[in-house]
């Protein structure tokens, strides 16, 4: 994931260095590249996220002896 962001990031450099200032170069940096990179990178981190969290919510309730009440995904017993 991480050799595509580089990669597209790599490509948004080269757009923004052909452009004829450097107000259109900073523009066409943000707006093509380090925008919609950071908003693709903060939608596929989500999972693992949810699944950092569950787990510190699972740690701390075992640390404290008690339940936790089941999430989304997780069925009723």
């Amino acid at each position: 994931m991480y050799v595509i962001a580089i990669a597209w990031l790599y490509v948004t450099v080269l757009m923004a260095a052909t452009e004829p200032n450097l107000t259109a170069g900073v523009l066409t940096f943000a707006f093509y590249g380090l925008l919609p990179l950071g908003l693709l990178l903060w939608l596929f981190g989500t999972p693992q996220r949810r699944r950092q969290r569950q787990a510190r919510a699972a740690s701390n309730a075992e640390h404290d002896g008690t339940e936790t009440a089941p999430g989304p995904d997780k069925p009723q017993q």
